[in-house]
């Protein structure tokens, strides 16, 4: 089996961006571009990746951690200096290399599949990803021989109009034999106008010594798109998100209004699944057969159960069990754990809590730092109170307890199994198990005082 490796070129300012933020950690539906790209490469199973890294170099290595091997480009004069960076790691390595680049995310694992394949079917030395493209205007023109070979890239501003007519744009992605690519880097010149060393000079190199360069076109025009500026990124958010989106509709995933759905690349979607408009879906988000999100809804990092329904709220970084019902406007906080059956109304908080099997916590409640059993009612207005301006403290409702209206469970403190504790109660002590809990003043009634106050009022 030939041996595959690949270089992400992901060294450059990016300027046009207009951004503090280095331009391949700019998000594509909430991935970074650079993160695209890896991810796509890395299904091909290869032996060895390595990003070329210049400015922010620290800030990719972070968000690619152990995913890519590095070097870095100290100066940027051009994709073939960059390339070059890698010499010491690749150059004596027999196979084929894939070269592309970071600000390219909309590349799919397939795409780069077949050019690998038809790169090493043609055995050419060099074979580059094309695309067909309506308007080529910009872009550099592939010139391709009576035999179907790539005879020369030529840019926009060198080309005649016979040229300018092609309509076979070059992407800027490129196959090449490992040991042949590095030999041609070494007599790239920099003799043009930016002083720079270009990559696309080496199929020239290999032209010139009469090797084979071949050319592998896409069927998907979008998968050209370098992103340079807003604009752009703007457009690839769009075509990915049409992507994502057409993607899960054909595996039985039910959205309502498709332009105004946002679901991210690694979100997990079962069968029959309905997703309302204004919903966004993200991170390593499953979700299970039969349940319902939206609208406007925010789910990320979340694991969802078959049947639940979440409305109009938002949660991050929990698990959340079958047949669930969230929201209107609820808030699931990280690190929380809701179990089948569990309902969460509106205007309730949930923070790092355990939820047992069928406990309500139905309206206007917050319910942090907690560990709450099966069977458990949890009034309106309760608050555990898990905070003392310095440390955070663990509140434990035992299955089946009933929490009253306007209770306050002042933290650690246990409320035992089937435990009651009264409505407007402020509980600071263990309730025990079967006990009515009642924390609050006696009323008392002042007949006639109101009366009292209002012959004190002026007019």
């Amino acid at each position: 089996m030939t041996n595959k490796y690949a270089v992400v070129l992901a060294a450059g300012q990016g300027t046009r961006m207009k951004s503090k933020l280095y331009k391949v950690l700019h998000p594509v539906c909430g991935k970074p571009m650079v993160q695209h790209v890896v991810d796509q490469l890395n299904k091909l199973e290869l032996n060895e990746l390595i990003t070329v890294v210049g400015f922010g170099a620290e800030k990719v290595q972070d968000q690619l951690g152990e995913h890519s091997h590095y070097v870095v480009q100290e100066e940027q004069l051009g994709t073939g200096h960059a390339v070059l960076q890698t010499d010491h790691i690749l150059a004596d390595k027999k196979g084929t290399t894939v070269v592309a680049c970071g600000d390219t995310p909309l590349l799919t694992e397939e795409t780069l599949q077949k050019m690998m394949d038809h790169h090493e079917a043609t055995q050419a030395k060099a074979t580059i990803l094309t695309a067909h493209a309506e308007n080529p205007h910009g872009y550099g023109r592939v010139i391709r021989g009576g035999n179907g070979q790539v005879e020369r890239i030529v840019e926009q501003k060198d080309a005649s109009q016979d040229e300018q007519a092609v309509q076979e744009i070059n992407t800027g992605t490129y196959c090449f034999d490992n040991e042949f690519l590095f030999k041609a880097l070494k007599g790239v010149s920099n003799n043009n106008s930016q002083g720079e060393y270009y990559l696309p000079d080496v199929i020239q190199i290999l032209q010139n010594q009469d090797e084979i360069v071949s050319a592998y076109q896409t069927t998907d025009f979008s998968e050209s798109l370098g992103v340079n500026d807003r604009v752009a990124l703007a457009q690839a958010e769009k075509l990915m998100k049409q992507r994502i989106n057409e993607m899960h509709m054909k595996k039985g995933v039910t959205l309502v209004d498709s332009d105004n759905t946002y679901i991210g690349p690694d979100v997990k979607i079962g069968q029959d699944v309905i997703v309302y408009p204004g919903s966004m879906i993200e991170g390593e988000t499953t979700i299970e057969d039969d349940a319902v999100v939206g609208p406007h809804s925010m789910i990320k990092d979340c694991h969802i159960g078959a049947e639940t329904v979440i409305k109009q709220s938002v949660a991050t970084n929990s698990r959340i069990g079958a047949r669930v019902k969230i929201g209107p406007f609820a808030h699931i906080r990280p690190e929380s754990s809701l179990g089948d059956d569990v309902k969460v109304g509106n205007f309730v908080e949930i923070k790092k809590a355990v939820f047992g099997e069928g406990s309500k916590a139905s309206h206007l409640s917050y319910v942090g730092d907690a560990d709450v059993g099966s069977g458990v009612n949890i009034g309106c207005g309760t608050i555990t109170v898990n905070y003392d301006g310095n440390n955070k403290f663990m509140t434990t409702i035992e299955d089946d307890a009933f929490i009253g209206c306007n209770s306050n469970l002042v933290a650690p403190v246990t409320v035992g199994k089937g435990a009651y504790v009264a409505a407007g109660s402020t509980i600071n002590k263990d309730v025990p198990a079967e006990a009515l809990s009642i924390a609050r003043s006696r009323q008392t009634n002042k007949e006639g005082y109101a009366s009292k106050l209002n012959s004190n009022k002026k007019d």
